[in-house]
């Protein structure tokens, strides 16, 4: 992502950008400070993508500050593995946090006396009940909840219950620490909610000093006030949450608890989810996919997590321009698939350096080719970006082509490789089918040309032209390689709708949703190209190394097909 500049900011492009506007007109906010605070119990997808870059650069359009703290309130499903992803997806994505890398932990204490004063102010009180039990008396949403037996103990032996909660006292589950506020209320999440639950287990940050977690909920929004987080930006889901985020900085205000060096509250503003065609982003879902062996792991090219795009070649560039041409808006819309392989087209496009790589080869004899002559002949490494140079491609009488690239009886409008028919060998010559040969099955595995020496480089000095362009390796030279052609993990855009006839949504998962080339012929300087490089083999697609490349194999995963071909099929 670009870094801020010392002009002005730029008109309002969205309502949040509206709403930050009259803030700072209203002398609400000098300096705007946003953040993203990711749960680390999971990889983080391409919709966590949106909301990372509509915190970041809203924070660079007004130059001010972005936070990344992970709220790290549960130590059962926190890992370092999903810390250290979390950290590696911003850096990947340039969302930079400078100084300001934070976890909710580091507010543990905090938290904890703020609790003990809404204790002491009656706004909180310690609960023997079940979790069970305080499910079944929460109510729904035409009936009120069911106050519990103990709301009404004494402040005293509420302080008394919560400081022996945390001094390990007792075992989990025996007690939990909710706020007072109304079972009544139309809003479930200002039924009392659970602030603190006991939970004797070692945290990543803290260890094993604490028995008592405080909940997301009443984490997550007093970490924002503690960092002095102006502008709250999150997805809907987060809307009903709000009230009590607010009813918690209220009464806290009131108390005259306040975070130091911050005199303002923090403002949440929801934004839509951008729902895309045949993905699903639910982190069940997700691990659902891994246990049924469906996919392999959460880096796996076809899943929508970041690590799983990246290692499919997916530029962070290329995500970042599809959510920010999507736009920002209060209502949820689906997204076509395609508009996120446009942008990674458009990208690749401009920076993929070409090569040539044949996936199911057949032979192209040359049959009056000099006998064991090789040359070397000039290739364009990139059309769209002559910094990029040119390379050299080696050259014999015996090729690799694409079997599809030649055929016995063609059709009218087939302009590649058939008897008698003359095309262009990519930087190379004219040649002319005469002959081909078949195994006892009756597949084609030889096929016999000859060249014109005069068309060097693909044209003619007598200016004929010809229609046809194909492109080849040379045997002699040629690098096995395996090549995995991934497409869409599902066949239908709404993944979660089960198929017809069906009451299971992983139906709709894709059987050819990955195919492995083992043994394709590339050329030998696309051999080089180390883990996460992206290439676009020619008329073929863009493509990008894999972390399972070796010396001795290069491996490489389609990132997108050069059209969307995919489009067309469902269209017809």
């Amino acid at each position: 992502m670009s870094e801020p500049n010392d002009t002005a900011p730029e008109k309002a492009s969205h309502f949040i950008h509206q709403a930050i506007d009259a803030d700072i007109a209203a002398g609400k906010t000098s300096q705007v400070i946003t953040r993203f605070p990711p749960e680390p119990n999971a990889y983080l997808h391409i919709g966590h993508a949106k909301a990372i870059t509509i915190n970041y650069t809203t924070a660079q359009k007004y130059r001010g500050r972005f936070h990344l703290r992970l709220d790290d309130t549960n130590p059962v499903k926190e890992e370092q593995e999903y810390i250290d992803a979390i950290k590696a997806d911003h850096a990947w994505l340039g969302a930079d946090w400078g100084d300001h890398l934070y976890h909710a932990s580091d507010y543990f204490q905090l938290l904890y006396e703020w609790a003990l004063a809404l204790i002491d102010a009656g706004l909180a009180y310690v609960d023997d009940q079940t979790a069970d039990q305080i499910r079944q008396t929460r109510g729904t949403l035409t009936e009120p909840g069911v106050e519990s037996p103990h709301r009404r103990r004494s402040p005293e032996e509420n302080r008394d219950l919560f400081t022996r909660m945390s001094g390990g006292e007792f075992p989990d589950g025996a007690r939990v620490l909710r706020a007072k506020i109304d079972m009544a209320s139309a809003n479930l999440n200002l039924r009392d909610p659970v602030m603190y639950r006991i939970l004797h287990a070692d945290h990543p940050q803290t260890g094993d000093t604490w028995c008592i977690y405080p909940m997301y909920d009443w984490a997550h929004g007093q970490s924002d006030w503690i960092e002095g987080i102006t502008h709250s930006l999150c997805s809907q889901e987060f809307e009903d949450h709000r009230p009590l985020y607010e009813w918690f900085v209220d009464r806290l205000w009131d108390l005259g608890v306040r975070p130091n060096g911050v005199a303002y509250k923090p403002r949440q503003i929801e934004f839509a989810r951008g729902n895309i065609t045949y993905m699903v982003t639910s982190k069940r879902r997700l691990l659902q996919l891994i246990e049924t062996g469906h996919v392999n792991g959460w880096d796996d090219p076809r899943m929508p997590t970041l690590v799983g795009l990246r290692r499919r070649g997916y530029p962070p560039r290329a995500i970042i321009d599809f959510w920010e041409g999507v736009g920002v808006a209060k209502r949820e819309n689906n997204i076509e698939f395609s508009r996120l392989e446009y942008h990674v087209r458009d990208h690749l496009n401009r920076t993929a350096q070409r090569r040539m790589a044949v996936l199911d080869p057949i032979k192209l004899i040359i049959t009056n080719y000099p006998q064991g002559q090789e040359e070397m002949l000039p290739a364009v490494n990139n059309p769209e970006n002559q910094a990029d140079g040119a390379r050299e491609v080696p050259f014999c009488g015996e090729l690799h082509i694409e079997r599809n690239d030649f055929m016995v009886d063609a059709p009218k409008k087939y302009f590649r490789l058939t008897i008698g028919k003359e095309v262009r060998l990519r930087y190379a010559y004219f040649v002319t089918a005469t002959d081909y040969k078949t195994d006892a099955e009756g597949n084609i595995t030889e096929v016999h040309c000859t060249y014109d020496p005069a068309t060097r480089g693909g044209d003619s000095p007598d200016g004929r032209k010809v229609k046809g362009t194909i492109h080849w390796v040379s045997a002699r030279h040629a690098v096995d390689a395996e090549v995995r052609l991934y497409d869409h993990l599902f066949t239908a855009e709404n993944p979660l709708t089960p198929p017809q006839g069906s009451d299971n949504w992983l139906d709709n998962v894709n059987a050819d949703s990955l195919t492995v080339v083992p043994h394709a012929k590339i050329e030998p300087a696309a051999a080089d190209f180390a883990p996460g490089a992206p290439v676009q083999f020619e008329r073929t697609g863009y493509f990008t190394a894999d972390p399972d490349t070796t010396a001795a194999l290069p491996v490489f995963n389609r990132s997108v097909t050069l059209k969307d071909t995919w489009g067309k099929m469902q269209k017809r």
